[in-house]
């Protein structure tokens, strides 16, 4: 049971932050040969990615006094989104992800990483909300750790693509077209799961 929900933890965070490790390695770029950098790379990550799953619990709190069949269909949120992300790329004709929010040329401050990866939490939020709400508090603390070291793992491999421009430059490029496929996946089984379509 707990293997299931950590491989289901690994895959969620995985889908909802791809786009985070071209942001990360655009912040280690810049942070490159200025002292104390990196560190103030990942402690604002960990801020940003703390007050992600903050709210995400306490929305998923509150919608856990809904009835039991309204569950299944917060799975429209994460839906939405994806729609949302869809037509955004369509009116941009399919071109690059425009991740945005560069760190400046002075080096990264603990803040700006924070604020710049909370803004871009919004699919990520979408998301969390209808899973954690089908969760128990065991599998919502699971969920958490697990979040939390991957967070470390996403700043090492920020890190690492930093110093091969190559493959952070193919990230930017090819990223966000996967993005808006997985959220409407993930909002259909969720549907699905809850049993929103009888069965």
């Amino acid at each position: 049971m707990n293997s299931r929900l950590i491989a289901e933890a690994v895959g969620l965070f995985a889908i909802t932050n791809f786009d985070d490790i071209v942001i990360l390695a655009l912040f280690f770029g810049r942070g490159r040969g200025k002292r104390g950098a990196a560190g103030r790379v990942i402690a604002g990550q960990y801020l940003a990615f703390t007050a992600i799953l903050g709210v995400a619990i306490g929305i998923a709190y509150g919608a856990s006094f809904l009835p039991r069949q309204a569950i299944a269909y917060l799975g429209l949120l994460p839906i939405g989104i994806g729609l949302w992300e869809a037509w955004k790329l369509w009116k941009k004709g399919g071109g690059d992800g425009g991740q945005g929010g560069a760190p400046n040329q002075g080096g990264p401050s603990m803040l700006k990483v924070a604020a710049t990866t909370f803004g871009n939490s919004g699919d990520n939020i979408g998301v969390y909300v209808p899973v954690f709400t089908t969760i128990s508090t065991g599998g919502l603390i699971i969920y958490a750790v697990v979040f939390l070291v991957l967070v470390g793992v996403w700043c090492a491999a920020g890190r690492f693509f930093a110093t091969r421009p190559v493959i952070a430059k193919a990230l930017a490029k090819w990223g966000h077209l996967v993005l808006p496929v997985v959220l409407i996946a993930v909002g259909l089984f969720i549907l699905i799961e809850g049993g929103a379509f009888g069965f």
